[in-house]
């Protein structure tokens, strides 16, 4: 069993050893269908000082009941990710997950090409007869370590399946991006710096294969201020409905005033031109989340 995660600056797949891979088991493939995950209420209490949001072991131990209370059509987008990795990835080349947190989607994507299917995950008749190989990327070491074990416990090992994960703890902008097929950048770009995203995208579409797809997934801002508002309301209405309180949402907010820096669509499809990205398209939006696909 793989038991070994990478943490490097400027990590490129060249520096990978064959320890540092998980891969599907035939003998144990947990269909994951129920993500575990305590309850979010890090923003339940009005005592406590507000701190400057982190993926620290706190979130890492909700993150799931909090993307999904949180993140507007969760599930349909990694599914559908999924469904286009398979569709554009080429063998002997790479699929990169830029912000991975625990694994949701690398797990989905493991059974997914293993030819799992539980109601999560596409018919079989769309599976990819190659395997894969990914490297997986978090700055956060809680999530990293948490999506190490979970690949434990569902029984992923080297010694059955070609299908691949390389575990990276690294900023994502750091990574140096080589041979890839499909990357996966989900609401990850929002925390980069400003003056890091130009290339950050740049070095995404350099170090692609020609016909690869970048799958780029972004909470996002409208030059448009009524427009701006209603996306507002109507993103804190559907935290309400999620159960959320009022006080909890305005905790959270304060907490990422200046972590999380959302831009206009027209700023990501200007950027993804500037990279050099011939086809872009928005494929998912619901008011102010937006997910882009963008082809080499």
């Amino acid at each position: 069993m793989a038991n070994k995660m990478t943490n490097h600056k400027n990590f490129s797949p060249s520096n990978i050893t064959k320890s540092q891979f998980y891969s599907a088991s035939d003998e144990n493939k947990a269909a994951e269908s129920d993500f575990p995950s305590g309850k979010d209420t890090i923003f339940a209490n009005n005592l406590a000082p507000v701190s400057p949001f982190a993926f620290n072991e706190e979130v890492t131990a909700v993150f799931d009941d909090m993307i999904k209370r949180s993140v507007p059509l969760y599930m349909e987008s990694i599914q559908r990710q999924c469904q286009m990795a398979q569709r554009f990835y080429k063998p002997g080349t790479f699929m990169y997950d830029l912000g991975c947190s625990h694994g949701n989607l690398g797990i989905m994507m493991m059974n997914f090409f293993s030819g799992i299917n539980n109601g999560l995950y596409p018919r079989p008749s769309m599976q990819n007869s190659h395997p894969f190989t990914m490297i997986a990327v978090d700055s956060s070491f809680p999530m990293i370590a948490k999506y190490k074990n979970r690949l434990h416990k569902g029984g992923y090992s080297n010694k059955k399946s070609d299908n691949k994960i390389c575990l990276v703890c690294s900023l994502a902008e750091d990574i140096v991006i080589s041979r890839a097929s499909a990357v996966i950048v989900n609401l990850t770009m929002q925390f980069i710096k400003l003056s890091k995203r130009d290339q950050f995208i740049k070095g995404i579409h350099d170090g692609m294969v020609p016909g690869g797809i970048l799958i780029l997934s972004e909470k996002i801002s409208h030059e448009d201020r009524d427009i701006c508002g209603l996306q507002q309301d109507f993103y804190k209405n559907f935290k309400l409905d999620n159960g959320y309180s009022e006080l909890e949402i305005s905790r959270k907010r304060e907490a990422l005033e200046n972590i999380l820096i959302p831009e206009t669509t027209k700023s990501h499809m200007e950027r993804l031109g500037r990279a050099g990205f011939k086809k872009i398209d928005i494929w998912l939006k619901w008011f102010n989340f937006v997910s882009f696909i963008a082809i080499r």
